[in-house]
């Protein structure tokens, strides 16, 4: 061996640097903690006017199918719904539903107001489910594969027992 050979690190191991590098940098990435919520919000008149017109869009969606991935009146996921509807509202929310919670300001279940994002457990954690609360009880989404955007209830048993949390932009 010679001396320049000894100081040379081999090529086989410098093939594996980049390698070891990525998994290092996605191994702390999906170690980030979740970010906060942002604090509560209070209704405000105009507020008020832009809920208005948020529940007036989501009711023109009743009877649209259920597609996954869709975000258009062609089909709906929940949250496509949500994203479609804020979005011709004039609100920038994100487009899943597990960044649609984490964007919104929390609110209690007990202080929902219309054009409020409503959230549930479906599966354990394995799945969020996002609906807009409309008043009365009442929200609009996007249930599932072979059925169409609808009102359900917040006391229906079925969601009841699957509620999570509420969030408002």
């Amino acid at each position: 061996m010679t001396e320049l050979s000894a100081r040379r690190p081999s090529r086989r191991f410098a093939a594996y640097v980049p390698v070891v590098a990525i998994c290092l940098g996605m191994l702390m990435v999906g170690c980030a903690p979740w970010p906060q919520r942002p604090q509560p919000l209070s209704p405000t008149p105009a507020g008020e006017q832009q809920a208005s017109r948020i529940v007036r869009l989501a009711t023109a969606e009743l009877g649209v199918p259920y597609r996954f991935g869709g975000d258009t009146p062609r089909g709906f996921d929940c949250s496509g719904l949500v994203y479609y509807v804020f979005r011709h509202a004039g609100v920038r929310v994100p487009r899943t539903a597990n960044e649609q919670l984490y964007a919104s300001h929390p609110v209690s279940y007990r202080d929902l107001q219309p054009g409020d994002l409503v959230f549930f457990e479906i599966a354990g954690d394995a799945q969020l489910h996002v609906g807009i609360y409309i008043g009365n009880g009442e929200f609009i989404h996007a249930p599932e594969t072979g059925q169409s955007v609808s009102i359900a209830r917040l006391d229906d048993p079925y969601w009841k027992t699957r509620f999570d949390q509420a969030g408002r932009f």
